[in-house]
């Protein structure tokens, strides 16, 4: 059985540096010309996501590779081979799926198995929770050995330079992960993602740090005036409070804003004041203007340390990346 492989061929990206700029001339229109700081900017999005992408595959790869030079070094050690190492320490040490588990896996997936029976499938969902028993034992096991040979792998994320604006935050400033999020009120994805970071910061309490900067997206009607509506509850120290109401409601309209307003407890006349007047547009416009340079193009997107991630991602996106830069800074310290 194969628990690891090599890299079938290697990735050959000519991605340019994000935000390197310059004053080379790339085309010109008549007497306009396009520099390629320009260029860059303009598909910096993409360009983020491929170096992400690079990032992905290759750090998939130095795992495989590091995978089976400890498998190699043990199986020498034990004077066997590798096919009878992982025979004896993954093979043998995983046990067949419980009727229990099948049936769970069943009842978990039943939505989707059009539906065939379980017996019609017990072949298939064997397999696949022997599989994944497998590579849990794989990465125990992989644990062990980095351990008693001692590893280590220096290969460094893609990380774009993003500031919080000095926008509202959850969590000391001492945490060792900051996530910064360009959310938009009216945006259903990041309703969804809203869900998604009350349980990352349950899960990690003061290791993380949560910077909330607006990107109302032009399409979305409300959106705007939702996020000056946040920031003028923020004047009177109810951010967070408003916010997570924000996410809870349907009527983003200025009237509905009005009433939340008078739900979290604001003073409603500075409120309304506040609102008309919008003091805080400015920074709104930041974090738009910093968002875009960043490479943001859709809500929501996140900033963990600086590593980009798009969409409502599952929690266990987050906690991938959050686990990955807390063990960086372990390394570090």
């Amino acid at each position: 059985m194969r628990t690891f492989c090599l890299v079938a061929c290697a990735l050959v990206l000519a991605v340019p540096r994000i935000g390197r700029g310059t004053d080379e001339v790339v085309a010109t229109v008549g007497e306009r010309k396009i520099t390629r700081a320009e260029l860059e900017k303009h598909v910096k999005p993409k360009l983020v996501q491929l170096e992400n992408q690079r990032f992905q595959v290759l750090q998939e790869g130095l795992e495989e590779l590091v995978a089976e030079e400890l498998y190699k070094r043990e199986a020498a050690a034990r004077g066997i081979s590798v096919e009878q190492l992982v025979k004896e320490e993954l093979e043998n040490k995983v046990a067949e799926p419980t009727q229990e588990e099948i049936q769970k896996l069943y009842d978990d997936n039943k939505e989707d198995l059009e539906g065939q029976s379980l017996e019609q499938l017990r072949p298939q969902l064997v397999q696949y929770l022997k599989q994944q028993k497998l590579a849990e034992r794989h990465g125990q096991f992989l644990s062990e050995l980095r351990s008693k040979y001692k590893t280590t792998t220096a290969l460094k994320p893609p990380v774009v330079e993003i500031g919080d604006g000095g926008r509202p935050a959850r969590g000391p400033t001492s945490a060792p992960v900051t996530i910064i999020a360009f959310s938009d009120y009216e945006c259903p994805f990041c309703k969804r993602a809203s869900a998604t970071i009350a349980e990352v910061l349950r899960h990690y309490g003061d290791k993380v740090r949560f910077v909330h900067r607006d990107f109302p997206l032009s399409f979305h009607q409300h959106a705007r005036l939702a996020a000056e509506a946040a920031a003028c509850a923020h004047a009177q120290g109810k951010f967070w409070e408003y916010h997570d109401r924000l996410w809870k409601v349907n009527d983003l309209s200025e009237p509905g804003l009005k009433t939340l307003a008078k739900e979290t407890g604001l003073d409603e006349a500075k409120f309304t004041e506040c609102l008309t007047k919008k003091p805080h547009s400015a920074a709104i416009d930041r974090d738009i203007e910093e968002g875009t340079a960043a490479g943001v193009n859709g809500t929501p997107a996140f900033f963990v340390n600086g590593r980009m991630l798009s969409g409502a991602q599952p929690f266990e996106a987050f906690k991938q990346l959050i686990d990955d830069e807390l063990k960086r800074g372990e390394k570090k310290s």
